[in-house]
């Protein structure tokens, strides 16, 4: 029920009914008042004439009697006629009834009817007087008193007489007859109004289905056009309403799509922010330093960025302009770009834009690291180059045997400045990617054999005990770069022989791990200082820090031995503990 009282076709039925009720009821009311006069008068009337001609017709007549029979047939059935020739006595009455008499005596009593025997003018009333139909019980009646031969001196009079239950059933036939039209006039309005809302409404209704399915995004809804008027108008326009939305929504989505696009392919991570400091939009790379961030802030979500970027925000949004700088955050480098956003004069948010800059600055670190050790590395050799050579052209030196021994440290600084200038040649080749590898099958264990052989006297000259332990087969065979391998190899015993003090000992283990082979170098020397373990493997890091000629080697043998074991796919770790020992070893991939 309530779905009809809230819809157009009841709210137009309502309005319709009340205004057609509205205008029936104050016609109804007009027109029974109308009625009721109008049957008052008319029977007022009706005995106007029936009296004067019942008064012409005894005028015309001697005889009493034979105008009775006239009148008889002229005076209505519901009215009543009373003939006085004498004032005061009745001479002739017209249709009796019940308490007749009782009626006619009131009538030549009544003081007004009276003066209708002395005049003449017509006298007319009303008057309650004895029922003609009912015992003890009076009526309302209407009396009209007419003169009989007004030139006679005491002339008679007609008294007729109605009773207004005749006028009021007339009155209320009428009423009936206004009140059944009324009813029928609101059944047909009510119908029609039905008919005309339906006819409204129910285009109106197709245009509230399509526009909830237009709401789910079915932008291909159409709705029929059949009428030319304002409603076929509202549906042409509805329909290019949806043709508008579709195209509009793709427009977006493409748009979106490629912004989206955008933002995920970007490197530099980008934030979008309200003016509450609330994140809106951020890209993949955002979404990793964020999550970093709130691990590094003890998970606090009312801290997701850092104090500096937070007052770069802050700055942006209260005083509307750009900014940028590099800062320093949580250790690491960023360049930080933020621009206000707009909404029409007034700033809706910001954006943010974050490139890490960590990676260069270490690079550029590295650079001027590189720089600086090579120098040194290159500076002592030069120097005692030129010393020894100076000395030499010099003629300073006289002895002979010196200047053997003068020329055999020039001989050994000149091998050492190539070593170091090859070694950086083979590291920049192996960072480039442009170093290439020449594999063949070995049979493992003769070959570790034969490099380990190649320290065997010099182990002895140390005083040091040089052994292999294996758990693999002897004819295991790997495919490998073989120089290169023994390259590896030669570094790390070598290293393992000057950091291990005499009677100690050195073994090379060969095993197999997780299907790759792994050979490990463990000595009993003096160890690398936990501090220093990350580093073991960068350019010129060296385990003696005075960097002693006697014991310096390049600095790069470490960086080039991982570098050669990654390129064939495996991996260089070390384990070492002060004082008692360092374990290099590295896994090569087996099948």
């Amino acid at each position: 029920m309530n779905r009809i009282w809230n819809s157009v076709v009841g709210k137009l039925w309502v309005t319709i009914l009340l205004l057609v009720s509205f205008v029936l009821f104050i016609i109804t009311v007009l027109m029974l008042e109308f009625f009721s006069d109008y049957h008052t008068k008319q029977a007022k009337e009706n005995l106007h004439n029936e009296a004067e001609t019942i008064a012409s017709i005894v005028n015309e007549h001697t005889e009493v009697e034979q105008a009775v029979t006239i009148i008889s047939d002229i005076l209505g059935e519901d009215t009543n006629a009373l003939i006085s020739k004498k004032e005061g006595q009745v001479s002739y009455s017209l249709h009796d009834g019940l308490n007749r008499t009782g009626v006619q005596k009131q009538l030549l009593k009544d003081p007004d009817l009276q003066e209708a025997f002395h005049s003449s003018n017509t006298i007319q009333k009303e008057m309650i007087l004895p029922s003609l139909t009912s015992e003890n019980q009076m009526e309302s009646y209407i009396v009209l008193g007419f003169p009989l031969d007004v030139q006679e001196e005491n002339h008679g009079a007609v008294f007729i007489y109605q009773s207004l239950d005749v006028i009021h059933r007339t009155t209320q036939k009428t009423t009936e007859i206004v009140f059944l039209s009324a009813f029928i006039a609101f059944l047909l309005t009510t119908f029609f109004a039905f008919f005309l809302s339906t006819r409204i409404t129910l285009p109106l209704r197709k245009m509230r289905e399509a526009a909830f399915e237009l709401s789910k995004g079915k932008f291909d809804t159409k709705l029929p056009v059949g009428q030319k008027d304002e409603i076929g108008q509202l549906a042409v326009a509805f329909n290019q309403m949806g043709r508008q939305l579709k195209h509009h929504l793709e427009v977006i989505n493409q748009e979106k799509e490629q912004l989206s696009s955008i933002l995920t392919s970007m490197a530099d991570a980008v934030i979008t922010f309200n003016r509450d400091h609330t994140i809106m939009i951020s890209n993949p790379p955002a979404e990793k330093l964020l999550q970093k961030w709130y691990y590094r802030m003890g998970a606090n979500p009312d801290k997701l960025l850092p104090v500096e970027m937070d007052h770069m925000l802050d700055h942006v949004l209260h005083l509307e302009e750009e900014v940028q700088e590099e800062l320093e955050m949580e250790g690491n480098y960023y360049v930080i770009t933020i621009s206000p956003l707009y909404s029409g004069d007034s700033v809706r948010g910001a954006v943010a834009v974050l490139r890490d800059m960590t990676e260069n600055h270490q690079l550029e670190k590295l650079r001027s690291d590189f720089i600086a050790n090579v120098s040194h590395e290159l500076r002592t050799p030069i120097s005692m180059l030129q010393g020894y050579s100076e000395a030499i052209v010099d003629g300073v030196v006289v002895d002979e045997e010196e200047k053997q021994e003068m020329i055999k440290i020039i001989s050994e600084e000149s091998k050492r400045m190539a070593r170091l200038v090859t070694d950086l040649l083979d590291l920049a080749r192996m960072e480039s990617g442009k170093m290439r590898l020449y594999k063949d099958e070995v049979e493992i264990l003769p070959f570790l054999d034969r490099i380990l052989h190649k320290f065997v006297q010099r182990a002895k000259e140390e005083s040091i005990l040089l052994e292999t332990a294996s758990s693999v087969s002897p004819s295991l065979r790997i495919s490998i770069d073989e120089d290169r391998i023994e390259q590896v190899l030669t570094n790390l015993i070598d290293n393992a022989i000057r950091h291990t003090p005499a009677n100690g000992k050195i073994t090379l283990h060969v095993k197999m791990h997780n299907q790759m082979l792994a050979v490990s170098v463990e000595d009993t020397g003096t160890g690398i200082p936990k501090e220093d373990l990350p580093y073991v493997f960068e350019r010129f890091y060296k385990a003696d820090k005075s960097r002693q000629r006697g014991k310096g080697g390049t600095g790069l043998g470490l960086a080039i031995a991982k570098n050669m074991i990654e390129a064939h796919e495996g991996m260089l770790t070390v384990d070492s503990e002060e004082g008692k020992g360092t374990v290099f070893t590295f896994q090569l991939p087996f099948s």
